[in-house]
């Protein structure tokens, strides 16, 4: 899940004013104990997809929006619907490493969900078409300037796979967090109510809506990230297949190649 590369990017402040170190801690003692839960109980591997708990301490759970959990230690708690998560994909450690310190991308984020969930390694871009950059001040949104992009015929034969499961995640933030709006430094936008800041005075304002609907290179649709965990959980031995390699990857030392195939 790259969780070393947790401080490869460094958060916006004005943007994220509310990210810290034992937050960070927490998320990455989540995905470990996650792991280790899974390991030591031998619990079902769609757990990693889908789960009905996870492990948080309160300032983990301030975070997620989850009430009753107080002090440092980590505990394992069950979720409800409401707190929108479950499963490796709503871990805020994972989408930190997914996304960098300002913007999330659903180009970064769909690669990193093709390639550690469904063992899909999409081509590099073509040499001479640009890369599609945010809009700095966050009058549009990456999906917007996406869209132009895929007009591009030799672009849209590789967006159609990447995107999909990138735009399942837009509604968590760089930093893990549960969004319906963009953050943004435009002070052309609204500036946000006391429900969202907690009560503290912050620099960024109410950007546009989150679109975080799409539809899969086959044309299932689906609206947000419960939609798509339900794709992905109508193929498990695509999953099992993907994670053994990982794990005889990691075990072994050495990349997965033809005549691995029947182990696995």
């Amino acid at each position: 899940m790259n969780l070393r590369e947790i401080d490869f990017t460094v958060r916006d402040q004005k943007l994220y004013p509310e990210y810290d170190k034992p937050l960070k801690f927490a998320m990455l003692d989540e995905t470990r104990m996650f792991f280790g839960e899974v390991l030591a109980k031998n619990l079902s591997l769609l757990n990693f997809l889908d789960s009905e708990w996870t492990f948080v301490n309160e300032r983990l759970a301030r975070h997620y929006a989850i009430d009753g959990v107080r002090g440092v230690a980590m505990r394992k708690v069950r979720l409800q619907p409401q707190h929108r998560r479950g499963g490796l994909l709503t871990h805020a450690s994972v989408l930190k490493v997914s996304a960098d310190g300002t913007n999330t991308s659903p180009i970064f984020r769909g690669i990193f969900v093709l390639d550690r969930f469904l063992g899909v390694h999409p081509p590099p871009p073509p040499p001479d078409v640009p890369g599609v950059e945010p809009d700095i001040r966050g009058a549009q949104t990456l999906r917007e300037l996406l869209a132009k992009h895929r007009d591009i015929a030799s672009c849209n034969s590789c967006h159609r796979v990447i995107d999909p499961p990138g735009f399942a995640l837009e509604n968590y933030d760089v930093m893990g967090g549960w969004r319906v709006h963009y953050r943004s430094l435009n002070p052309e936008f609204a500036s946000p109510d006391e429900k969202l800041t907690g009560g503290r005075r912050v620099c960024w304002r109410v950007g546009p809506p989150v679109d975080a609907s799409g539809q899969t290179p086959d044309g299932q649709q689906f609206e947000g990230l419960d939609d798509y965990k339900q794709i992905l959980l109508s193929e498990p031995q695509r999953f099992a297949k993907t994670m053994a390699g990982k794990l005889a990857t990691y075990g072994t030392g050495r990349g997965m190649g033809f005549s691995d195939r029947a182990e696995l």
